[in-house]
């Protein structure tokens, strides 16, 4: 049973290729089968411990090292190689931005199998740390102990944790002192929080016996300064809930939502659930070329805020558009894309499935008293039928920014149908991307391409394509 076998092998002297999925470095073993190992940088020569067998591949980490990458640099984070995120951050930036371009140009050639144009260069972003707009920490009463403290004899005190779950350990947090993603107030608030819920003794959520009061916290932040928080709270225990908001609203004024959640469901997600506002009002306002744009607890909103304006930017200018054009923005979200270029187009149609995303982009287009963009709700593949094209106007541009699992065959079908000169696609997975630009390989051709790095540190990369009517 191939699945099964876990035999601990030690390969000596391994050199580390190349920059692989999810953030983790390839190599090759001397049998040839791929090695993936985590924490590592292309270019370092290891001894690796495997500690999983398949039959093409093995996981394993680095237990010595022989020679360090010209491309690795020290990381600023006390957390790095325990916490989840942010695992590139002992690699160059400017290679971090290389392996990105290359990755986006082996999945479009590789999965597309298309003619491509020249790449242009990846947009590297002017913030490598503190770029986030939103974090979410997790609470535990049971927090990831390091080896050292599994060892020892000690008593360890208080297991309480505020922060990020331990990768593939659904029930482990780890402890986050100081996050390096947000800027502040964000790790103020955070230890604030766990401060004061330790001084009084609140219960931390645990998640093997789904008990506890304090579950999550969410903070938004944007460059207007404005700045968002939300307590998740498991038990509905009003006198304690009171005490930490109060608390958190006198100690940080500056915050312009302060809201909360009571959620005994199973799992922790927030959309299906009421949020109530406790002080101040139930969105936060960002800015953008003079735009507002609205954000409550539940929209979705580029996480990177100045990295968001230059990938709308790039959209805007792939599109060419000269105010003549009725312009279709699939997936348009809360609408913050087709408002962007509706200054430039004649009309300009949104399409999105999450009805409370409708709402704030017709919200967010009547505060920036923009009369020439109209949105709707439904299913892409259902609403974006012939009937829809024949009541709004045939388009002469399509901005699609879907989800990570690409287009439905549906959509790219109509698409294929209507025939727009001109599509734009934005992808945050451009693998899916590849796949759906070979579907369309038959009626346009792929004329510009610029992938656009969203998550320094990380292996996530956005990337914006042109194709034009053949």
């Amino acid at each position: 049973m191939g699945r099964k076998n876990t035999d601990k092998v030690v390969f000596h002297q391994i050199q580390v290729l190349d920059a692989g999925a999810k953030g983790v470095s390839v190599a090759k073993a001397p049998d040839g089968k791929v090695i993936f190992i985590p924490n590592v940088v292309p270019g370092d020569v290891v001894d690796v411990q495997t500690f999983k067998k398949r039959k093409a591949y093995y996981e394993g980490k680095a237990v010595k090292f022989h020679e360090l990458s010209e491309y690795r640099v020290d990381p600023i984070c006390e957390h790095f190689g325990v916490c989840g995120g942010c695992k590139w951050q002992n690699m160059k930036y400017s290679q971090q931005l290389a392996f990105k371009q290359n990755e986006v140009k082996n999945h479009l050639q590789r999965i597309g199998k298309i003619e491509l144009p020249e790449f242009e260069d990846i947009l590297g972003s002017e913030k490598q740390f503190f770029y986030r707009n939103k974090m979410e920490f997790s609470f535990s009463n049971s927090r990831w102990l390091t080896e050292k403290e599994i060892g020892s004899t000690e008593d360890l005190g208080n297991r309480n944790a505020l922060g990020f779950h331990i990768p593939k350990m659904w029930d482990k947090i780890l402890d986050i002192n100081k996050c390096h993603l947000q800027e502040d107030p964000s790790n103020a608030i955070r230890n604030e929080i766990r401060a004061f819920a330790n001084e009084k003794n609140m219960a931390f959520f645990n998640p093997r016996e789904h008990s506890g009061l304090l579950r999550t916290v969410m903070i938004r932040t944007v460059s207007t300064g404005e700045i968002m928080v939300l307590i998740q709270f498991f038990e509905d225990d009003k006198e304690n809930r009171e005490l930490i908001l109060d608390h958190l609203y006198e100690k940080f004024p500056q915050i312009t939502s302060l809201q909360y959640v009571v959620n005994g469901k199973q799992n922790d997600t927030i959309y299906d659930q009421d949020v109530v506002l406790y002080k101040g009002r139930d969105y936060i306002l960002e800015e953008m070329e003079g735009l507002k744009f609205s954000i409550n607890a539940k929209s979705f909103y580029q996480t990177n805020s100045d990295q968001a304006y230059e990938l709308y930017k790039i959209t805007r200018d792939f599109a060419g558009l000269t105010g003549n054009e009725t312009v279709y923005d699939l997936y348009t979200g809360t609408g913050t894309i087709a408002q962007f270029v509706s200054k430039k187009a004649k009309k300009v149609i949104g399409v999105e499935s999450v009805p409370e995303a409708i709402l704030d982009a017709k919200a967010n287009a009547q505060r920036n008293n923009i009369t020439n963009c109209e949105f709707f709700v439904g299913d892409m593949k259902v609403v974006f039928n012939e009937a829809f094209i024949a009541q709004h106007g045939k388009p002469d541009v399509i901005i699609t920014d879907p989800p990570r699992d690409g287009m439905h065959k549906d959509v790219v079908e109509q698409i294929l149908k209507i025939a727009p000169k001109r599509v734009v696609y934005v992808s945050c997975n451009s693998a899916t991307q590849a796949r759906d630009l070979a579907l369309m390989d038959e009626k346009y051709k792929v004329t510009r391409v610029r992938p656009v790095d969203m998550f320094p540190q990380t292996h996530h990369v956005e990337n914006v394509v042109l194709l034009e009517l053949r």
